[in-house]
């Protein structure tokens, strides 16, 4: 069967293959031939109740990123315009995907003597769509979809008909019925003979189109097509457009720590007993390195101190990996002067006074004695100097048992300024999963303020801590 055509479907059916065909980057005709494949062997399932029909109106959030610290993935429906510009517009979809950004392409009838529908489906990883009475898309008003199952609509090239078409609310094809239909945010990059670009209609049309609030990148003084033809018209290169569509769909986040030095210590040390074995914990890292990924975001200069994890080194931040206890101290007081310091690192309490020189054997004698030496005490050192204390020193507490009580007598006897303490009871999975529970202690003159945070996973509560963090230090959120 070449094609794949369904009419009358019921309002609520319709609803649900919307959602689930959005959930998994498909368009909703490929999400019938997967169910119903699906559904041949035997594998499909089914809603106990299928979803209300919602408006088409309804925003789509962005869809979450597939891993901590990954870039979130955003969709594009790319209408590419009939002009000479056109084969720039395949090095845009790449420029887009190198972005984490889906592109789903549309191509009017003038654009396909320029480029192939083959290309930008092959580029893109998508169906390319062509056709607004194609009757694989239209069972569901397939025009309305690509207008709003997407975050931006990027036109490129944005020729002069195009624009006009825009401006004056035609609907004469599918790129524009899309652009009519559409409740998105928009980004033209106009291409075009510079007369055409300086002729009046075309100026009237770019002064109603900035009026609709449609936001332009371009075009660009250059040299044209034509012979011996410059000026104005040339469309902006794919890395500008690239940008300046990544810019409106992750807008720059606020940053209240610009111009501040953090330091972040964070994972587990290893103390050696001999040149094989070690004393540890079962820190993983997780909540450091995300406390020093939220600093980085808020602008802060983050270096990061860490012990042996196996975690990939956040975006923009300075790392120092160590081992020990000793290590992590003294990388630290190398790193003084900072603004603030967070000292989320689980830092062993004891090590072994002597250690072997070659590996420890058994003998008939029994096991080898180990003698057990205090290591330093890294967050009370920082936060009892007299001359580099950073202005905020924050500490962890990770509890078994008694939590709030440990962490008040944690609080004054390290003469830090803020507790973050958690339970890291076997049976809370704390200790190397992915979410927490904390509590953030905080003198409050002679009182000590607790606050308790729900549920989070390890990035919101760094979030929540950074928030705490810039309000503190006179930064604003």
């Amino acid at each position: 069967m070449a094609s794949l055509t369904i009419r009358k479907l019921d309002e609520t059916v319709k609803a649900y293959l919307r959602l689930r065909s959005a959930g998994h980057g498909r368009s909703v005709e490929e999400e019938v031939r997967v169910i119903l494949g699906e559904l041949i062997q035997g594998r499909a399932e089914f809603p106990a109740a299928l979803p209300q029909a919602a408006p088409l109106v309804a925003a789509r959030p962005l869809r979450a990123p597939d891993r901590p610290g990954a870039a979130v993935q955003a969709r594009v429906t790319l209408i590419i315009g009939g002009g000479i510009a056109a084969y720039k517009a395949l090095d845009l979809i790449r420029r887009l995907k190198e972005r984490h950004i889906q592109v789903r392409c549309v191509l009017t009838k003038a654009a396909q003597q320029f480029v192939t529908p083959l290309t930008a489906s092959a580029l893109s990883n998508e169906r390319c769509y062509t056709d607004l009475f194609d009757p694989e898309s239209e069972f569901d008003a397939g025009h309305i979809r690509l207008a709003r199952d997407c975050d931006l609509i990027v036109v490129a090239p944005a020729t002069a008909d195009l624009m006009a078409k825009m401006a004056q609310g035609h609907a004469d094809d599918l790129a524009s019925a899309i652009l009519l239909a559409a409740n998105r945010p928009m980004l033209l990059a106009p291409a075009m003979n510079p007369l055409m670009w300086n002729n009046a209609a075309t100026r009237r049309n770019v002064a109603q189109l900035a009026r609709d609030g449609i936001s332009m990148i371009g075009p660009n003084a250059g040299e044209m097509a034509e012979a011996n033809e410059a000026g104005i018209g040339r469309m902006a290169e794919p890395l500008e457009i690239a940008a300046a569509a990544e810019r409106i769909l992750r807008p720059p986040q606020p940053r209240p720590l610009a111009g501040k030095r953090v330091l972040i210590t964070a994972g587990p040390t290893h103390e050696p007993i001999d040149p094989v074995r070690y004393i540890a914990n079962r820190s993983s890292g997780k909540q450091g390195y995300a406390i020093a990924a939220a600093a980085q975001a808020a602008g802060a200069d983050v270096t990061l101190i860490s012990g042996p994890v196996e975690l990939d080194d956040p975006a923009g931040v300075s790392v120092t990996r160590v081992e020990s206890a000793r290590d992590m101290l003294q990388r630290v007081e190398a790193a003084l002067p900072v603004d603030i310091a967070i000292f989320a690192a689980a830092v062993a309490d004891w090590r072994v006074a002597n250690e072997g020189e070659q590996k420890l054997k058994k003998t008939s004698a029994g096991m080898p004695p180990l003698q057990l030496v205090e290591n330093p005490d890294v967050l009370a050192t920082v936060s009892k100097l007299r001359d580099k204390r950073p202005p905020l020193v924050i500490g962890f507490a990770a509890e078994t048992e008694h939590l709030i009580d440990n962490a008040k007598a944690k609080l004054a006897r390290k003469g830090c300024d803020w507790i973050v303490a958690n339970d890291v009871s076997p049976a809370t999975g704390v200790m190397g999963g992915d979410r927490n529970t904390v509590h953030l202690l905080r003198r409050a003159g002679a009182d000590i303020d607790v606050d308790s945070w729900p549920v989070m996973t390890k990035e919101q509560v760094a979030a929540e801590l950074i928030t705490r963090v810039a309000k503190a230090v006179g930064g604003s959120s």
